[in-house]
Order: C-alpha cells, then structure tokens, then sequence
C-alpha cells in the first residue's frame, strides 16, 4: 500500500473491553478505533464537532469498506491512521489503516462520512455543503 501524504496518527491500546472471549478484538470496536482517530484528526485541525452540532450540522458515515487482515489483542499498542483520500462538496472520503507496534497492517478500511443539517422536520437529516470554514481546514491539512 502507498502511503498518502498528510497522514494523521492517534496511538491506541487495546482494552479487555474491546475484546471478545479469546482475547482478540471484536470486529466492531475496529469501527470505534477508525472513528476516534476521524474525531481527533478533526480536533487537532481545530474542528470542534460539539460547537457545529449546537448548529445542527454533523457528519455521519454513510459508507464503510472494512478489510480485517490479522487479528489485534489484548493489550496492544495500535497506530489508527487517518488520510483524506477525495473532499467533495457535501461529504469526504477517508482512507484509514490500523497498524500494530511493529508497524504491520492490522486492517485497512476506506470511510465516506457526509455533511448533514439535522435541522429538519420530524427529526430527518438532509446532506448540505460542507461549511466553508470546515473545508478550508480540511483543504489546509491535505495540501
């Protein structure tokens, strides 16, 4: 795999509560890894994701590509990564990687998250264009 250019990197240690019986981690929480890693990327840009909420606009997942290719365990040291690989208008792709201490893919995964305004009657959310200041930090942090 060809590493991207600006890659963000948040350390992570696998907790007991994030494995299943045999000590391995359970699918699911690798999707929990890939989203905190998205939050601190978007924190360390600046991007406070509870001050764009107040205004009814977020960013949910619409979808994921999630390839599992050796299992993690307990109590290990992982690297999440986070690179934008496509900004659109109204959503932004991410190309993601969890990596273990010795540098090993652990799983790979490709996430495409969209701008919402959850404004909308009847509790419904409608994709908007990403908010000028959002994508000018975006735009900034993969150039």
């Amino acid at each position: 795999m060809k590493i991207p250019q600006n890659v963000f990197y948040w350390p992570l240690r696998v907790y007991y509560e994030d494995t299943d019986a045999g000590g391995i981690v359970y699918y699911a929480n690798y999707l929990k890894f890939l989203e905190r890693a998205r939050t601190e990327w978007l924190r360390s840009l600046g991007v406070e994701q509870d001050g764009w909420l107040e205004q009814g606009i977020g960013f949910v997942v619409r979808h994921v590509e999630l390839d599992l290719r050796q299992p993690a365990r307990f109590n290990a040291e992982l690297r999440v990564a986070v690179a934008v690989e496509q900004l659109k208008r109204a959503s932004v792709v991410f190309s993601q990687w969890i990596e273990n201490a010795e540098g090993e893919m652990i799983c790979r995964a490709t996430v495409k998250a969209a701008c919402v305004d959850f404004n909308q009657p009847a509790g419904g959310v409608k994709p908007i264009p990403m908010p000028a200041a959002i994508v000018e930090e975006l735009k900034r942090a993969t150039s």
